[in-house]
């Protein structure tokens, strides 16, 4: 192999671990699909799309939702506080994409969510 198309390998092999790297990351990576919300009984929905893939996310409803509705392409866990946290021993509840789950009636409503990527 010559020393030219050697560089040329190498730099390509570098470019493609360049690319493989920020494409992990999750800069700038939004859900693809709808997250829908809903209050215990409550006729309005609140829904989420383009969501980014970083960070922690508070529900944007009032009293806290009960019921959800993951129409994206990645997996949630909801959290019963406002900062993606949970108690000592507790953990947020897991929703895979296309699920959808509804809290039980003694429970806590959800008020944050982020974003399994």
């Amino acid at each position: 192999m010559s020393h030219s198309r050697r560089r040329i390998s190498i730099i390509a092999g570098v470019a493609a671990l360049l690319l493989t790297a920020s494409a992990c990351s999750g800069l700038g990576r939004s859900t693809v699909g709808m997250l829908s919300f809903r209050g215990h009984d409550s006729p309005v929905e609140l829904s989420y799309s383009n969501t980014l893939v970083v960070g922690c996310h508070k529900i944007g409803i009032p009293e806290g939702a009960t019921h959800v509705e993951n129409n994206t392409l990645v997996d949630i866990v909801l959290y019963r506080t406002d900062n993606c946290q949970e108690p000592e021993g507790a953990d947020g509840i897991y929703v895979a994409t296309t699920l959808s789950d509804v809290t039980a009636p003694v429970s806590r409503p959800w008020r944050s969510f982020s974003v399994i990527h």
